[in-house]
């Protein structure tokens, strides 16, 4: 097992948000003949084989740092909710196969969420309203942990909650258990029943603050394109001593019914997902990496290579794949391939080579600086 670092107790040292200059994740591996590789908390078993073709071709290299131990060993993440907490679908899915996966939104208690319909077809997307149903933070340790364990893919566990306190005390009962490689906090919850974590810069940093001084498990922050200033935030998560950076959740919509008499979802407003959410997600990721220097995730209506492409190109170390793999559960696995084979159509030996060839040499305004759309 790991030897765990010394950190002092309280809040984490705080770091200078800079213009970044891009440093991917994604890294070479460091070859260890005879020694196993090892993540948090367990064995994974050996150092991921960076990918090869059918016939032996050229070895590309795909693994991801994501900071505090925790290594992909590809881009691609199944999302937050795109498998549940994984066991529902390992029949279906060669989940060795998967970068990681991030666990379905787990909340301190029980929540049975919301009444059906839960679900509505948008223009380009899907309109979801599911509210969050989970067994609880208990539940979900002694039912899953164990398996995870077992597994060579690294599991992060999203968190929600409606208080910092609340998202702090999971935290620490996570802490030390075997099969969990990380923690992804979805600061698109409410803050105490007001605005959501994410929304505003002080509650995501005290938010990160707090679950930094619990745990000394990597922390990925999930920020939501619906902050104003979504630079702010990123930069105070990142100061807090978040690990790493995940971009975007849904997006707020509404879908009326048929008969036009009301909503199509029980729950009124549901979240945005699909085609229609790449546009805010790239924009979030372009904006984001100007200024951090900790890992990117890219969220939101990846479906294909070019998808893939794009986020990695707009600064992503790393993507996550969510509603599309809810109808196809082996995408996030065929993108692995077909990510490897981009690169040696290219010529490249590692996918490093990709992740921020679209940012501009300098920091661009931010989008909510004057823009003026569509003239």
């Amino acid at each position: 097992m790991k030897a765990k670092r010394k950190v002092l107790p309280g809040i984490a040292p705080k770091r200078t948000p800079t213009v970044r200059t891009i440093r991917p994740a994604i890294r070479p591996r460091q070859a260890s003949v005879g020694a196993p590789a090892t993540g948090p908390g367990r064995p994974v078993g050996a150092t991921p084989e960076a990918s090869t073709d059918a016939i032996g071709g050229r070895p590309v290299e795909l693994a991801v740092d994501l900071g505090r131990g925790l290594v992909l060993a590809n881009p691609l993440l199944a999302a937050s909710g795109s498998m549940g907490y994984g066991v529902e679908v390992a029949d279906a899915v060669d989940l060795g196969r998967l970068g990681g996966l991030v666990t379905r939104g787990t909340t301190l208690k029980p929540r049975a969420g919301h009444a059906a319909p839960r679900t509505a077809d948008v223009p380009a997307g899907l309109l979801l309203g599911i509210g969050l149903q989970n067994p609880g933070i208990e539940a979900v340790l002694e039912r899953y942990a164990p398996t995870w364990a077992r597994w060579s893919t690294p599991v992060i566990v999203n968190l929600c909650g409606e208080s910092a306190g609340d998202i702090a005390e999971m935290t620490r009962r996570l802490e030390g258990v075997p099969g969990i490689d990380g923690i992804e906090l979805n600061l698109s919850c409410a803050n105490g029943g007001r605005a959501a974590f994410g929304l505003d810069d002080g509650a995501a940093g005290s938010l990160v603050t707090a679950v930094r001084r619990a745990t000394e498990l990597p922390i990925i922050a999930k920020l939501t394109a619906a902050a104003s200033d979504v630079r702010a935030i990123a930069k105070a998560v990142e100061d807090a001593g978040a690990d790493a950076i995940s971009a975007i959740n849904t997006m707020p919509g509404l879908a009326l019914a048929a008969d036009r008499g009301g909503p199509a979802i029980a729950s009124g407003y549901g979240g945005i997902c699909g085609p229609a959410l790449r546009p805010h997600g790239l924009r979030v990721v372009w904006e984001v990496a100007q200024v951090v220097d900790i890992p990117v995730i890219g969220i939101g209506g990846i479906a294909v290579i070019d998808d893939v492409l794009d986020y990695l190109a707009a600064g992503a170390s790393a993507v996550g794949i969510g509603v599309a793999a809810l109808a196809d559960p082996m995408l996030p696995v065929r993108l692995a391939d077909e990510l490897a084979d981009a690169c040696r159509a290219r010529g490249l030996a590692s996918a490093s080579a990709l992740v921020g060839t679209a940012l501009p040499a300098r920091p661009a305004p931010p989008s909510t600086r004057g823009a003026e759309y569509g003239r």
